[in-house]
């Protein structure tokens, strides 16, 4: 991915309606009936209690969002300071909990359908599909295909939907006001139930408050995003709990609570009988208008968190696909709209509100968990713009209120979302923890300080730690002529290390052009017909390819921020005459000044790859060990000959290292070649009967090679054969930089 910065075009008012629009939703149309029944007017405080309850989620993700504004939200925050095993536990959760809150909202549209279309219910062999769900399911469809296609509300047309939607349930407010009778709200405890229902109720409508943390994903395109985003989302909350709140007890006092109870469409009956007919229509409209957008939103989140867990491979980056015609996630969003269906087919209406909560709870637990991470920890990167106040308070109460909360859930949906919460343990000790390299936070603190920490806290962070993941081997291709050669080397080395090949093209857009009006407006016709031929070659070796077309204002810079996205753990890439801004080294010269290499470089001047005859020149040290480790691997998949080469002015001290250095390689019985005298003509001469000369980068500083050039340059360019010029990373100080 590119490093281009973000225009901050979202005022305080943009952003807050990001967070009241995600959630002024299905829940006050759909869940009052529900909620009516089992509190009586008690459940206006169960609503007023649930956004007290996200309030305290919503002040710490306003301090984690100043400080790590990246995409996924709520599930970045856990997996970056809790690990990845947590992560996976985050990331099925806020899945599986969209996937509920859509099925959630599609019954809840087609209960508003049916109240003004006779739609019959449905019976196939002897099983009755009801109108609701029938209208349902064909409501989720369309919007899985819409998603599907990559068509999408514009920012403009969000606004609308919040203002009309406000407008629509203040107008409603205001009507109920004038004919509220507070009496009919006494008592306001039921007195044969007292306050029992309160929580169980709070659990039930808590799906009303899913969202507002969405917010901090657009955190680098707010304007002052330490002041703005805070609030923005704490805003958000305040404002949806307060119109909440209005609503249900304008309801309660308006009209008798018979009305009320158990009443799916509650609000439009009350509407009714409150402003006739005309009442009635605002408020069937918008039901539907509410329940429609909520759905579409989930399932367009979803489709972030699914990428941001296949970019830390806690599933398949393959899931992320993006299709070259609608250039969407088709996979993850054909996954997910299966759930969709399921849900919407199987459970009921509070079976899926329930379920969506108390998913959604475990994940703002671990929320305010991982901000007590980050707090004690201390990282140096962790430098937040706004603070959660009388800390350690607020995060404490809110993981703790928030988990408690699922206590008080139907035990079976509660089952239910623990299944899930095990599925996703049981994932990533069986799947992922073979994928993953990033370790948490919490993990790097412990292990870093075992000598201090119980022993038992110490194991169970080393059980748990990542392995590293399968080996990636990733190509830039820029050049067609040279694709096959390159993918050829890269699939060899994937396919010996049981690896994955990640083919990129990195499609380089002026400064002036935005990388989004790009990726709108450009012709990637050339870029996708690249990696199409990649993955067709690739895949001819049995290995597994991802192909990615990334936009971006630089070109060569960019091969090093796609090489750390994608977790490259090797990047193989062609040699061009200014390919890399100092001559000899797969770096640039600004880079050289400041980063370390990503990963391993492997650079081949492409004269035609065959890897028959070997050469291998060494005189020890890093780059030389990366040299004779490919060429074990080329040797292994193509029977290759191995030749050694060792330039010494003491020859026989130089067989005994050049044996002893290719036993310890895995190449003892490689030709073994010791010679005095220059090195340049040793290579040049023994390279004429070579057909791939693999040699270690230079060692020699960047001031001495911009001085007096180096060995490699002039190799390369003296030799006729292929050559591939090997790079490890590893960290130099500034002196090395310098002075080699």
């Amino acid at each position: 991915m590119s490093d281009e910065e973000l225009a901050k075009d979202l005022g305080p008012l943009a952003a807050l309606t990001i967070g009241v629009g995600t959630m002024i939703g299905a829940g006050i149309f759909v869940l009052p009936g529900a909620a009516v029944e089992r509190a009586g007017p008690l459940a206006a405080v169960a609503f007023v209690l649930g956004g007290a309850i996200a309030l305290l989620t919503a002040l710490s993700a306003s301090e984690l969002g100043t400080a790590m504004p990246k995409s996924g939200g709520a599930y970045y925050y856990v997996n970056h300071a809790l690990g990845p095993l947590f992560g996976s536990v985050a990331g099925w959760s806020n899945w599986m909990g969209l996937a509920f809150a859509s099925a959630f909202y599609m019954t809840g549209f087609g209960q508003y359908v049916v109240l003004f279309l006779p739609v019959p219910d449905l019976t196939v062999g002897g099983v009755t599909l009801a109108a609701t769900k029938l209208v349902a399911l064909a409501g989720a469809a369309l919007f899985v295909f819409v998603n599907y296609v990559g068509a999408k509300e514009t920012g403009r047309l969000q606004n609308v939907i919040v203002v009309t939607l406000v407008g629509i349930l203040a107008a409603f407010t205001a009507v109920g006001a004038l004919n509220a009778d507070l009496a009919t709200l006494r008592p306001i405890v039921p007195p044969d139930r007292g306050f029992a229902p309160l929580l169980p109720v709070t659990g039930l409508v808590f799906v009303s408050y899913l969202g507002f943390v969405q917010i901090t994903s657009v955190a680098e395109e707010i304007k002052d995003p330490g002041r703005n985003l805070p609030r923005a989302v704490i805003g958000s909350v305040l404002i949806v709990t307060t119109i909440y709140a209005l609503v249900l007890v304008t309801v309660l006092a308006a009209v008798d609570n018979s009305l009320v109870a158990g009443n799916d469409t509650a609000v439009v009956d009350v509407a009714r009988a409150l402003a006739g007919p005309l009442g009635a229509a605002a408020l069937l409209f918008g039901g539907l208008l509410a329940t429609a957008s909520s759905a579409n939103a989930s399932i367009l989140a979803s489709s972030r968190i699914n990428f941001a867990m296949g970019r830390d491979r806690i599933v398949s980056a393959e899931l992320n696909e993006i299709h070259p015609r609608f250039g969407t996630p088709y996979r993850s969003i054909g996954v997910t709209g299966a759930f969709i269906l399921l849900f919407v087919l199987v459970a009921d209406v509070e079976t899926l509100a329930t379920a969506g909560s108390v998913l959604h709870l475990l994940i703002y637990g671990l929320l305010n968990v991982a901000l007590i991470v980050m707090r004690e920890a201390d990282p140096e990167d962790y430098r937040p713009d706004y603070r959660v106040p009388l800390y350690p308070l607020v995060p404490a109460l809110g993981a703790v209120v928030s988990f408690a909360l699922i206590a008080f859930i139907e035990p079976f949906v509660v089952l239910l979302s623990l299944a899930f919460v095990a599925f996703a343990g049981l994932w990533y000790l069986g799947y992922a923890r073979g994928k993953a390299d990033k370790q948490g936070v919490l993990g790097h603190y412990i292990l870093h300080r075992s000598e201090e920490m119980p022993r038992s806290a110490v194991s169970v962070a080393t059980s748990v730690q990542p392995d590293g993941g399968t080996y990636r081997v990733m190509v830039p291709l820029a050049n067609p002529a040279h694709e096959t050669d390159l993918i050829t080397l890269a699939s060899a080395i994937a396919k010996h290390r049981g690896g994955t090949v990640v083919a990129i093209n990195v499609v380089q857009v002026p400064d002036q052009t935005p990388l989004e009006a790009a990726r709108e407006q450009g012709d990637l016709d050339d870029a996708h017909a690249i990696l199409a031929a990649a993955r067709d070659d690739a895949e001819t070796f049995g290995v597994s390819v991802e192909t990615h077309a990334v936009l971006s204002h630089r070109s060569f810079e960019e091969v090093f921020d796609a090489a750390r996205t994608y977790g490259a753990d090797l990047t193989v890439m062609g040699w061009g005459p200014d390919s890399h801004g100092a001559p000899g080294r797969a770096e640039g010269a600004v880079d050289e000044f400041a980063h370390s290499l990503p990963c391993d470089f492997l650079v081949l001047k492409d004269r035609g790859l065959d890897p028959s005859r070997i050469l291998v020149p060494t005189a020890g040290g890093p780059d030389s060990d990366l040299s004779a480790a490919i060429a074990a691997t080329l040797r292994a998949e193509y029977g290759s000959e191995v030749t050694l080469l060792h330039v010494t002015d003491h020859e026989t001290d130089g067989e005994e290292f050049l044996r002893s250095w290719a036993e310890a390689h895995d190449l003892g019985d490689a030709r073994l070649v010791v010679e005095s005298g220059d090195v340049e003509a040793a290579i040049e001469r023994h390279a004429a009967a070579a057909s791939l000369l693999v040699i270690g980068a230079t060692e020699r500083g960047l001031l001495s090679r911009l001085v007096r050039g180096t060995l490699v340059l002039d190799v390369v360019e003296d030799v006729d054969c292929s050559v591939l010029l090997a790079e490890t990373a590893r960290e130099r100080t500034l002196r090395e930089r310098l002075f080699g």
